[in-house]
This record gives structure tokens, C-alpha cells and sequence, in this order.
């Protein structure tokens, strides 16, 4: 049965070609590489260092040197139907890349993939430093706090939107109740107006008769209906003008509290803030520069370590015998590339060390400039909000003043026009009463029942419709609960997941060196190493002006004495073999819980001496079965002692 990542090993293209001109020792090579493990042997400056940094440079690093005497390099890799192209030239001191190489950003490899000497990963455990930080340096933890507020913006939405689904389904009963009992006095005002309308009509058939004498009164009074109904009209739009100015208030009340709770923000300390951030934006920049300044450094001195012949192929040379033979018949010494002096290998590694420190103390230093920077963008940015907020809000209190006072102006035309209405109705009254005999000296009266039973019928059921349409937006809106529901519960889990996602990328890291330790100590055997795990545990650090509980890593080392004793040991006495396997196995823990086998195809080995042969062998075996590619670097001697199934590269 194939594992997953068996599957990705068959989705990647079973073959890579690299070309590579000028880079490291190299002058031109081309390798070929088949998927599985390629070691690349040879005795010590035959370029195999140089081979990996050429890899590094296609597949997008910028952990790469030039040649010595060369301005320009190229690293081209051919990968299935895909061609990579990297080219580095030499500018101000610096080595400049462009082209179009297989990842648009080498962190993730750089840190967990490209295992050379001067790894981050493998080199943080030798030195003791903050695991963790490395670990979590690729995890982007500001976008995930981004995404938490928004979706803790998006919950709040869906509650108060449930809140409010309650808040109607609760008024459902008194609803119902006040239309029964509406539709119950419209019952009445029915009978009430039939039976008006009835004794109407008995008056209207003696009317009727005498139609032509009394044409007149009976047009006034028709007249006099329709103008109650006018006037009915005109008083039932004040009185919703004047509910809605209610509201308006309301809000206007609620929108006004809220302005006064927003702050504007003072210029001078938004100008001190914005000064402040652009200074530790230039700090951070020139920091950036000098520690890839010093990375140059340390891998250039590393080479010259490692490969010296590949800086010193032009020098002047005193005797016959060439200056790769004399290095290696000296092996203490090299030869300084540009004065052609002597040095000592092991002032050259106490060079790159006190680099190395400089480098941390430098990387440290940013570390804490970028908490700086993020606490004074954080604090702009929340001015920056407020005054954005601040803006809206009196936005909508200038609109709704406006509208209150639209709505007032609408009354006062709406109270003229029921005061000409009123007026209108009293000259009919009048007429009509001059009109009227004694005959029909009630029809005035009986007109006047009829029309405001029918008014108030009207109203009665215009009441019940609006009630009616309540009850049905209800309705519509309590069946939106049950996906309003889904989608809270789905924003819930969303929400969890990404509070968790940090403690879990952590969590996952500690695990998988666990487990991988484990294996590795039983299988390489060493001696009275007991156990070495990665315990996680949590204190207060300060991030800014603020103090935060963050995760710390602290590696946790057991050891037993001849007698069988077992004692806690650190990193400084454990011996360089062991802490080279601990290296690797936390760099091969960052390389499974970030998924960098998704990212990029390859993982490189490099400088593995301090290890003998056959557990060499057990550790190329091990790493072999999660990447799919495996380059190592080894002695002779070393790859003769590898047993997986593996390609061979001698001649570079």
C-alpha cells in the first residue's frame, strides 16, 4: 500500500537536470539526478559543496556564492517539462539574482530542505538557540490574527442575527393575539357599518323620490365623505411621520453616544508614530542588509574551508607542485586567497564563529525591532480606525439630522393641509345644514356614522394587514435560522481551527522530533544516549510594550553512567556526531510539519564527517523514505558504506 507520500514521490518528474556555470568552485557542469538518493562523492575541494549551492541557486536560494575570479554565474535546472532559470552577478560588493527559478520564496527550504553546513536548523541546535522561533518563523502568525478578528467579526454578526431571530419569534404569540382580536372588532365595525348603511339607504329611497330638489344636498354630502376620507388620510401620515421621527431620535440619540466614545486621535502623536515606524523601517533594512552581508561572508569563508583550490586556480605558485597537493599535504593551514599568506584552518573557524555570533546577535536585534515595529503599526493602525469610524459615524448622524428634519418640514405640510381640510369640512357642514329640511334633518347625521364606521373599518383592517405582513416577515425569517445556524457553527470551527493552528503547528513539530529521535537513537546506537526529546512549555515574553505567553522549546537530554545511572545532560557534552544527528532530525521535524515536500521536490545533505560511515548510511536511509529527492554530499569513504539503492555522481 503506498503511503502519501509515496503518491507525491510519483507526481514529481522522475528525472531533473542541472546546468551550472561559475557558481561556488565550479567553472561548468552538468549533473543529471534520478528521483531517490544521489550521492555525490569525492575527496574534500571537489565541489560537491559547490554542486548543492547550484541546486539551491535554480530551485531559488539566495545561500549562494559566485566564482572567485568570476562577475556572472548561471544555475539551470531542467525538471520534467519545466526549465528553472537562475542567474547571480556580482554588484557592489554583493551578489545580485534574477531569472525565474522554481520557488518565489526559499524560506521554507532554506531553513528545512537545503541541510548544508551552515543551516540554520542544523547549526540552532548546536548552539542552543530558541527552537521554537525557527520552527514557526515561516508560519505568517500576523495574517492569522487578521483572520481570527474577522471571523470573530463575522460570529458576532451571526449571533446578534440569531439573537434577533428569538427576539421575533417571541413576539409571534403577541401578534397573533393582537390580529385576533383586530379581526374581531373588524367583525363588529362590519355589522355596526352594515346596518348604518341599511338605515342610509332607507333615508336615500325618499331622497331618491324628491332627487331633483334635494340634487344638491346629496352632491354636498358625497363631497363631505370624500373629504373626511382625505382628512383620515392626512391624519394617519402625520402620525407615521411622527412614529418615524421617534426611531430617528432613537438612532440619532445611540449614533451620538458612539461619536463621543470614538477618538480622533491627536496629529502630533500620529506624526511621532508614522516618524518612529519609517526609523525602525530603515534600522530593520539596514540590519536585513548586514546580515545577508554576513551570510555571504560565512559561506564564502566556508568554501574556503571546504573547496580552497577552487579560489587559488590563478594564484602565483612558488614551486612545482601544485597549491590543491600542498593544501591537502598541510592540512592545518590555507592559503589566504587574496595575500597568498598562510593561515591557520583553525583561525579561519574561530572567524566564521565570531561571524556566526554576530549574525544571531544581529538576527536577534531585528527580531526585536520587527516587535517594535509591529506594536507602533498596531497602534496607528487602531487611530487610523478610529478615525475612519469617527468619520463614518458623523456621516450618519449629518444624515440622519437631515432626515429628521426632511420629515419635520413634511409634517408641517402635512399639518397645513389637515388644517385645509378641517376648515373644508366645517363649509360642508355648514352648507348642508342650510341645505337640509326637516324631512331629511338626520341624513346629515346618518351620513356622518357611515363614514367614520367605514374610516374606522378601513384603519381596522389596514392594522390587520400590517400585522398579517409582521407574522409573514417573521415566518420568512425564522426558516433563515437553521442556516444561520450552519454558518455560525461553520464559522465556529473555522474560528477554533485557526486559534489552535499555531499551538498545533507547534505541537505537530515537537511530536514528529519525538518520534523521529526515538527511532534514530535506537537505530544509530549511541551508546549511553538514553533519550533526547523537545519538552513544550509556556512563559511570559515581552512583545513590544505588551507581555504575552508564547510556547518555548527546550531540548531535554538524558544520559546514564556505566552503572546504568540516568542523569540530564546539555547540548556542550554531547559530541559533535550527536549533535549533528540531533540537527538534522529537527530540521527533518520543520521539513514534515511545514509539508516542504509539497513546496519543493529536493532535500540537500552536506557536511556529514563528524558522522561515521554506517550511521551515515542509516541516516540517508531514513531521510530517503520522505523526500524525493535526496542529494548528499559525501567522502569516499563514506559512500561506500551506503546501502539504499542510490545514483552516483564522482566527477564534477
Amino acid at each position: 500500500m503506498e503511503t502519501g507520500l509515496d503518491t507525491k514521490k510519483r507526481n514529481v518528474p522522475g528525472e531533473a537536470t542541472l546546468s551550472v556555470n561559475n557558481i561556488g568552485g565550479i567553472d561548468d557542469a552538468e549533473v543529471s539526478f534520478q528521483q531517490g538518493v544521489t550521492v555525490l562523492s569525492g575527496r574534500n575541494a571537489t565541489n560537491r559543496t559547490s554542486l548543492l549551492q547550484a541546486i539551491m541557486a535554480a530551485l531559488g536560494s539566495d545561500q549562494v556564492s559566485l566564482k572567485a575570479d568570476a562577475n556572472e554565474g548561471n544555475a539551470v535546472l531542467e525538471f520534467g517539462d519545466d526549465t528553472y532559470r537562475r542567474h547571480l552577478e556580482r554588484r557592489n560588493g554583493t551578489i545580485a539574482t534574477d531569472g525565474d527559478p522554481y520557488l518565489e520564496d526559499p524560506e521554507l527550504a532554506d531553513l528545512f530542505a537545503f541541510l548544508l553546513e551552515s543551516n540554520e536548523a542544523r547549526q540552532a541546535v548546536a548552539r542552543g538557540d530558541d527552537l521554537r522561533e525557527l520552527i514557526m518563523r515561516p508560519v505568517d502568525i500576523d495574517a492569522i490574527k487578521s483572520e481570527i478578528e474577522q471571523y470573530e467579526q463575522r460570529k458576532r454578526q451571526l449571533d446578534e442575527q440569531l439573537d434577533e431571530l428569538d427576539d421575533l419569534e417571541q413576539r409571534l404569540p403577541d401578534l397573533e393575539a393582537k390580529r385576533t382580536r383586530v379581526s374581531e372588532e373588524i367583525e363588529t365595525l362590519s355589522d355596526e357599518l352594515e346596518e348604518a348603511q341599511a338605515e342610509l339607504e332607507e333615508t336615500n329611497v325618499d331622497v331618491e323620490e324628491r332627487r331633483e330638489e334635494e340634487s344638491e344636498l346629496e352632491t354636498k354630502l358625497e363631497e363631505l365623505r370624500g373629504t373626511r376620507s382625505d382628512l383620515e388620510r392626512t391624519r394617519d401620515r402625520i402620525e407615521t411621520e411622527r412614529e418615524s421621527i421617534e426611531a430617528l431620535e432613537e438612532e440619532q440619540d445611540e449614533v451620538r453616544t458612539q461619536l463621543e466614545s470614538l477618538s480622533t486621535g491627536d496629529e502630533t502623536e500620529i506624526s511621532r508614530l508614522e516618524a518612529e515606524i519609517e526609523t525602525l523601517q530603515d534600522e530593520k533594512a539596514t540590519l536585513s542588509e548586514a546580515i545577508s552581508q554576513l551570510q555571504s561572508t560565512i559561506q564564502f569563508n566556508e568554501q574556503l574551508l571546504e573547496e580552497p583550490d577552487s579560489f587559488l586556480e590563478n594564484a602565483e605558485q612558488d614551486d612545482d607542485e601544485p597549491v590543491t597537493e600542498q593544501l591537502l599535504e598541510d592540512s592545518e593551514t590555507v592559503t589566504c586567497w587574496t595575500c597568498g599568506s598562510s593561515v591557520a584552518r583553525d583561525q579561519i573557524e574561530a572567524t566564521i564563529e565570531q561571524l556566526r555570533t554576530a549574525r544571531q546577535e544581529r538576527l536577534e536585534e531585528r527580531s526585536e525591532i520587527s516587535s517594535e515595529l509591529n506594536d507602533r503599526r498596531e497602534t496607528l493602525s487602531s487611530i487610523n480606525e478610529n478615525r475612519t469610524e469617527h468619520r463614518q459615524t458623523q456621516r450618519r448622524l449629518e444624515s440622519i439630522d437631515d432626515e429628521i428634519e426632511r420629515r419635520n418640514d413634511r409634517i408641517e405640510e402635512l399639518t397645513e393641509e389637515r388644517e385645509a381640510l378641517t376648515d373644508e369640512i366645517d363649509a360642508l357642514e355648514v352648507e348642508i345644514n342650510d341645505l337640509e329640511t326637516e324631512d331629511y334633518s338626520g341624513v346629515l347625521d346618518q351620513h356622518k356614522e357611515v363614514n367614520q364606521l367605514e374610516f374606522k373599518l378601513e384603519r381596522k383592517e389596514r392594522k390587520r394587514d400590517e400585522i398579517t405582513d409582521q407574522i409573514a416577515s417573521i415566518e420568512d425569517r425564522l426558516g433563515e435560522r437553521e442556516d444561520l445556524k450552519a454558518r455560525r457553527e461553520d464559522t465556529t470551527d473555522e474560528l477554533t481551527n485557526l486559534r489552535t493552528r499555531i499551538d498545533q503547528i507547534e505541537a505537530d513539530a515537537v511530536e514528529a522530533f519525538n518520534e523521529h529521535m526515538e527511532n534514530l537513537l535506537e537505530t544509530l546506537e549511541y551508546g549511553n544516549l538514553d533519550r533526547v526529546w523537545i519538552d513544550r512549555s509556556s512563559r511570559e515574553v515581552r512583545e513590544g510594550r505588551r507581555k504575552v505567553s508564547r510556547s518555548s522549546f527546550d531540548l531535554k537530554i538524558v544520559r546514564s553512567t556505566d552503572d546504568g545511572a540516568a542523569y540530564e545532560d546539555t547540548i556542550n557534552h554531547l559530541s559533535e556526531s550527536e549533535r549533528e544527528v540531533i540537527g538534522l532530525v529537527f530540521a527533518l521535524a520543520g521539513y514534515l510539519v511545514h509539508d516542504v515536500y509539497e513546496t519543493v521536490p529536493f532535500m540537500l545533505l552536506d557536511s556529514l564527517e563528524a558522522i561515521d560511515s554506517e550511521r551515515i548510511a542509516t541516516l540517508i536511509e531514513y531521510f530517503e523514505s520522505y523526500a524525493p529527492y535526496l542529494v548528499v554530499a559525501l567522502l569516499d569513504e563514506d559512500a561506500q558504506a551506503v546501502e539504499v539503492e542510490h545514483s552516483t555522481v564522482s566527477n564534477i
